[in-house]
């Protein structure tokens, strides 16, 4: 029984994980990587961005971006 349980929260966890943020952007992909060997983030998660930004890991760090502008052709 406890087994089962497990397995329902485990699945629970991965559904919330995958839940949308309530933005319909997703963070840039990362193409240069930073030589720091920890660098440091100006944030955590998307709490702590202000409105319409989210929290994304760029070349050195995690830190609160704006939307991408439209696609560059």
């Amino acid at each position: 029984m406890r087994s089962v349980a497990a397995l329902l929260l485990v699945g629970m966890l991965i559904l919330w994980a995958e839940l949308p943020t309530g933005s319909a952007w997703s963070c840039p992909p990362v193409r240069i990587i930073c030589a720091l060997h920890n660098p440091p983030n100006r944030c955590l998660n998307n709490w702590q961005c202000p409105p319409f930004k989210k929290c994304c890991p760029t070349f050195c760090g995690r830190k609160c971006i704006s939307k991408p502008s439209g696609r560059r052709v």
